[in-house]
């Protein structure tokens, strides 16, 4: 818009300074050539009064000679006015032609000639003949003043040039400035800065859209606000069905069925209370994780298969895990981590028949760590429809929320996941983590299908599944 503005002001000045500039150049020229024949005119009727009275050659030179420069002037009288013949008194530059055209039509001329022009004045001698006075205008004097004159009306032009250019500029500056401030508070508002506020000056159609953006994020905010109170009074309302499952357990007596469904209900309880603080969290962290923040995923691999291996016996179930023998640090906070794995690990015992196996793999890259939960069971006709955010398989106990959960986590280091055919001959959901901190697009963070990528851009985490350890059951 700025540069539109200087531009468009640019092109009306230069227009306009043309329009004056041009005429008034032509009139300054036209002016200095008629000042230069003036002159020329004065000289001539000069020497008039001495050639009505006379026609002696020696007076007529003093005349010329006192009206100005002989070598500008001359006197061209006919032969019929002199005793000897015609005199003619200083250079002749005119023709005999136009001379002789001059006193036949009685009046004025010009004429071209070699270096400028000639004035050919008549005047009537006491003979009743036509003399011819002849006065040479150089060229000089026909343009005398005038490249002055055309300089400043150049220099004039340029400065008004100038100086339309400068307060365009200044006004465009104004103008844009806000639009600019109304983009990146666009920006900011769209990466999750809820604080972002546009300035509310400027035009008045500016102002008018900061006032809207302005009372846009204070909606946004207060949207955000009800529904995270929402979500703490739906979890706290968990509490009392937790209470009956915790006191129901306590009574259960000793033994490994005990002691794990206790250890659930605990776990179960700790999860709404994360919820609960997470949900009435007035600051939701936006920004990516510092250094040294995350978990080692293969502590919570191995927490989380302690876990379902218990219920993988029950069902009769073989299970293996590979790449969770050393720490694998990634940026992801623990228990987002193990949130994604329970929803995966929970598909697998809820989509599949009892007996089915699964597996979990864990690749360390030098620049991301990949995820792998496979299982042996019919796998997903189709990826898509899956990854979408509340689209469930239409089974109870089935939100659709689970691998949007696992989405989100991985597209907020940058990466992205996968459903396609693992070896086991079932489903494989490939997780990708990066580990430079970069986080995704806030475009990308709001794609609710499955990110499509390269996979010739990222060789440095091959899979290699000849870590694979042996199958299990328990």
């Amino acid at each position: 818009m700025r540069w539109a503005l200087v531009k468009v002001s640019l092109a009306v000045t230069a227009m306009v300074v043309v329009a004056f500039a041009v005429p008034l150049g032509l009139v300054i020229r036209e002016m200095a050539r008629d000042r230069a024949f003036s002159n020329a005119e004065r000289e001539a009727a000069a020497v008039a009064p001495a050639l009505s009275i006379t026609t002696e050659r020696e007076q007529l030179e003093r005349v010329v000679a006192s009206a100005g420069s002989d070598a500008g002037m001359a006197v061209h009288i006919p032969a019929s006015g002199q005793e000897n013949g015609g005199t003619d008194i200083g250079r002749q530059r005119a023709t005999d032609e136009d001379i002789a055209a001059v006193r036949e039509m009685g009046r004025a001329s010009t004429t071209e000639v070699t270096g400028g022009s000639t004035l050919l004045q008549p005047v009537a001698l006491s003979s009743g003949e036509i003399a011819v006075v002849e006065v040479y205008v150089p060229e000089s004097e026909v343009t005398n003043g005038v490249g002055t004159a055309w300089a400043v009306l150049a220099a004039v032009g340029a400065a008004l040039i100038v100086g339309s250019v400068a307060v365009a500029d200044r006004l465009g500056i104004r103008m844009v400035q806000p639009a600019q401030r109304l983009v990146e508070g666009a920006h900011e508002l769209g990466e999750g800065k809820l604080g972002a506020r546009v300035p509310e000056e400027g035009p008045n159609e500016l102002r008018l859209a900061a006032v809207a953006f302005n009372s846009m994020a204070d909606q946004v905010v207060q949207l955000l606000a009800n529904e995270r109170e929402l979500a703490a009074d739906l979890s706290h309302r968990l509490r009392t069905p937790l209470t009956v499952l915790r006191l129901n357990a306590a009574s259960l007596g000793d033994g490994p069925a005990a002691d794990q469904t206790r250890a659930a209900v605990e776990q179960l309880e700790r999860e709404v209370d994360t919820i609960i603080r997470t949900a009435r969290d007035a600051k939701p962290q936006t920004a990516a994780a510092g250094p040294g923040a995350g978990c080692d995923a293969a502590e919570v691999v191995r927490e989380r298969m302690g876990f379902w291996s218990a219920l993988a016996e029950d069902e009769g179930r073989k299970w293996r895990v590979a790449g969770a023998d050393r720490p694998v640090r990634i940026p992801v906070a623990r228990a987002d981590l193990a949130a994604s794995l329970d929803a995966l690990l929970g598909n697998v015992f809820r989509h599949t028949a009892e007996g089915t196996a699964f597996a979990v793999d864990l690749h360390n890259g030098e620049d991301a760590v990949i995820v792998l939960v496979s299982d042996a069971g019919p796998g997903i006709p189709d990826p898509a429809a899956a990854m979408a955010r509340g689209r469930g398989s239409g089974n109870d106990g089935s939100t659709g929320l689970g691998l949007d959960i696992v989405r989100r986590l991985a597209e907020s280091t940058g990466g992205d996941v996968r459903i396609g055919s693992s070896v086991l001959g079932g489903t494989e959901v490939r997780i990708w983590i990066q580990l430079d901190g970069r986080a995704a697009p806030a475009r990308q963070r709001g794609h609710r299908g499955p990110v499509r990528r390269r996979r010739q851009s990222r060789p440095a985490a091959t899979i290699d599944r000849s870590r694979s350890l042996p199958w299990r059951t328990r």
